[in-house]
């Protein structure tokens, strides 16, 4: 029996509908999500970039952390003449760091230096202010300076070297424009955790390839390295003879007061 043409008409109608509802089913079923499997999606937290910088700057570091020479840095610090320091790094692994103006407010010339005795921070006479020269043993190698006697400045050639290469390391690194009158690759180094004695200075660390520190823009100020680096001693030398005393504090001394005087009363008669 033939259906009316109404009734064909509304059967085509029904079929027509439910095949464009199953189209988007279908659709979403086979070509909906189209990252492969075991990819991450596009916009995620990989960090790939940064996972990438971070290894390249720990590469570097570890190429000068193994090596060894002579340098000389032109240290600018906001309020002070810009200075020279001086780094040593030895065949044997020991270290010796002299940083103008590191003591006393800027006052006192030190070095800082640690061999196979102990860690030294040593007082050196300049032009502007004579004292003894004289070296105190602050402790055992590997140490650390107190916070009232530490320059910071040696942290830069030494155990933050350690952190700039350590995968676990609480930072994060990204490339940046090189600082001014820098060569190599410079990376920002920030922290990623809120301890309040973080592992090292963040800032920005430059480098070149053969892993020389080049420049470093940091919270005591900015190095740039002043000249190529020539070949290292066998092992640093003390610059001073070894004393018993207290070590030079960091901090200028405190101004000297004048004593008060109580008036004294007479009385007339």
């Amino acid at each position: 029996m033939r259906l009316p043409a109404v009734s064909r008409y509304a059967v085509r109608r029904k079929l027509v509908g439910a095949l464009l509802l199953a189209v988007p089913v279908l659709l979403a079923g086979c070509g909906g999500d189209s990252t492969p499997s075991g990819a991450a999606p596009s916009g995620s937290a990989t960090a790939t970039g940064g996972t990438e910088e971070r290894a390249q700057l720990a590469g570097l570091v570890a190429l000068g952390r193994d090596s060894s020479l002579t340098a000389f840095y032109t240290l600018s610090a906001p309020g002070q003449p810009d200075r020279t320091v001086g780094v040593t790094r030895a065949v044997d692994g020991s270290w010796r760091i002299d940083i103008p103006g590191g003591a006393l407010g800027g006052d006192a010339d030190v070095s800082v230096a640690q061999n196979s005795t102990g860690l030294y921070q040593c007082a050196l006479p300049s032009a502007t202010n004579y004292l003894d020269p004289a070296c105190v043993r602050v402790g055992d190698p590997g140490a650390a300076l107190a916070s009232g006697f530490d320059p910071r400045i040696q942290h830069a050639f030494t155990d933050w070297q350690e952190v700039l290469t350590d995968r676990q390391a609480p930072i994060s690194v990204s490339t940046t424009p090189l600082l001014p009158g820098v060569r190599g690759s410079c990376f920002s180094v920030e922290s990623t955790s809120a301890s309040l004695n973080p592992a090292l200075d963040v800032g920005i660390y430059c480098y070149e390839a053969a892993g020389t520190l080049t420049g470093a823009k940091l919270g005591f100020g900015s190095l740039v390295l002043a000249g190529p680096p020539t070949a290292a001693p066998p092992t640093v030398t003390l610059p001073a003879p070894v004393v018993d005393r207290e070590p030079l504090n960091v901090a200028a001394p405190a101004p000297a007061t004048e004593p008060t005087t109580t008036p004294t009363s007479r009385s007339v008669g």
